[in-house]
């Protein structure tokens, strides 16, 4: 299984229904300070339930995303940056989750190092998604590995099974014999992937859970 594509900034639109995004998007577009007013009140204004249209995304996520990919190019740099910073953690999430609407060339990686770094579970997956691609293979490494210790889905790594490798399999494979030895399990799709690896199973996708 994996994760849905990155959906467009219309799709999102689509999916909120909503009028306001658009005319907040015309104020941002004008004037790039305006909006850390708007994106503090996007909760507020859309609300926190799932979005149907768009699965994966709730409608505050939608609306801040939609929000920063209005900002003119030379001032996303500076704004995603310093709300990441300052928000709390569906703030975070939501920016983290925008950031494959943005002009080519934006620096992600720091943000998703410090998301990383976190415990936050939401936040965690949300950097392993399709900006993870700018993450080396070191790094996505130790991310895939902390998923498996935090118990986040697999489902949410984008480019899984592309990226796997053996390198991968040896520390999944470690993890698994320290978890054994305290009699302690491995999350299935952490097991369902070590298979697809190592050859045990190879028609089983990897991160797919074994039925």
């Amino acid at each position: 299984m994996t994760p849905p594509p990155a959906p467009r900034t219309e799709d999102l639109l689509a999916a909120l229904g909503q009028e306001w995004p658009a005319d907040a998007r015309r104020d941002i577009a004008a004037d790039p300070t305006t909006l850390a007013r708007h994106f503090a009140s996007a909760g507020r204004r859309a609300g926190r339930a799932p979005l149907p249209d768009a699965p994966g995304w709730s409608a505050d996520e939608a609306a801040r995303a939609v929000l920063l990919a209005a900002l003119p190019p030379d001032a996303v740099a500076a704004q995603v940056t310093d709300l990441y910073r300052g928000g709390d953690a569906d703030e975070k999430r939501a920016v983290l989750k925008a950031l494959p609407l943005l002009p080519p060339g934006t620096e992600t990686t720091p943000l998703l190092h410090d998301a990383i770094r976190t415990n936050d579970t939401r936040l965690v997956a949300a950097a392993l998604g399709p900006c993870a691609r700018h993450l080396d293979q070191t790094m996505w490494r130790q991310a895939v590995l902390k998923c498996v210790f935090m118990g986040v889905p697999l489902a949410a790594v984008d480019r899984l099974e592309e990226r796997a490798d053996a390198e991968l399999a040896g520390m999944l494979a470690a993890f698994a014999e320290e978890r054994a030895a305290a009699g302690r399990h491995v999350p299935a799709d952490a097991t369902a992937l070590l298979d697809h690896l190592t050859g045990e199973n190879p028609g089983r996708p990897a991160g797919e859970k074994e039925t």
